[in-house]
């Protein structure tokens, strides 16, 4: 796959066996190992897709993602040590697509790159705009707007959106949009999609639009028509 990609981590060892084995696997990788420097390199270089360690020394990885999203919409995968829940949740909140627990499986982190970066590249897909009520979705543009505003999404956020707009009254259950929106399965404790879904809620609310994207217990998620907003 034809991607440029960034990984931060301080482990140059592991970073030198990713790069090889990513390289390999069609991907160009490049390297940075402290995160002040990470931040500063990315406001002068774009990726299609960044890895970020969330132990980083130093300027810590969330913080590194939170200057990341104060001007970038990179897709962004974290990785993190296992069983630190409170990590993943607080890096999806500050904007992180999707997660990988460390050690990271070579295998794993390369098809979890090629999901985000396929769902980041919808341009070929047939349905590429959606329209329900006031808001508008086009895929190839990857551009959610809301009565006129711009939604300012991450990639996974656009991903899931799309995917409850795309069945508009529907409910939709939380492995399929895993599925469609992080191209991965649902595991269990799982908490990405409903990280995702409220912070969509939240920002559709700042526009007015409350009560669009409904929870519906025991079975997903449902985007509400219009009329019900």
């Amino acid at each position: 796959m034809d991607a440029n990609i960034l990984l931060i981590d301080d482990d140059t060892e592991l970073c030198d066996l990713l790069a090889e084995f990513l390289s390999l696997e069609g991907f160009t990788v490049h390297a940075q190992h402290d995160g002040e420097r990470a931040l500063a390199h990315c406001r002068d270089h774009s990726y299609d897709a960044i890895v970020l360690d969330i132990m980083l020394p130093g300027m810590q990885g969330l913080d590194v993602l939170r200057g990341l999203r104060a001007f970038s919409r990179t897709p962004v995968l974290m990785l993190t040590a296992r069983g630190e829940d409170t990590d993943r949740i607080v890096g999806l909140e500050l904007g992180a697509d999707d997660y990988l627990p460390k050690p990271a499986n070579p295998r794993e982190l390369a098809a979890r790159l090629r999901a985000i970066l396929r769902r980041t590249r919808m341009e070929d897909s047939p349905a590429s705009e959606l329209q329900v009520g006031r808001l508008n979705l086009n895929s190839s543009q990857r551009q959610a707007i809301y009565d006129g505003t711009t939604l300012a999404l991450t990639s996974a956020e656009f991903n899931v959106l799309y995917s409850l707009l795309a069945r508009a009254g529907q409910v939709v259950d939380k492995d399929t949009l895993c599925q469609e929106a992080l191209g991965r399965p649902l595991s269990a404790y799982d908490r990405s999609i409903d990280v995702h879904v409220s912070k969509i809620r939240r920002k559709l609310a700042e526009l007015g639009g409350d009560n669009l994207i409904l929870s519906v217990r025991g079975a997903g998620y449902q985007y509400a028509p219009e009329s019900a907003g």
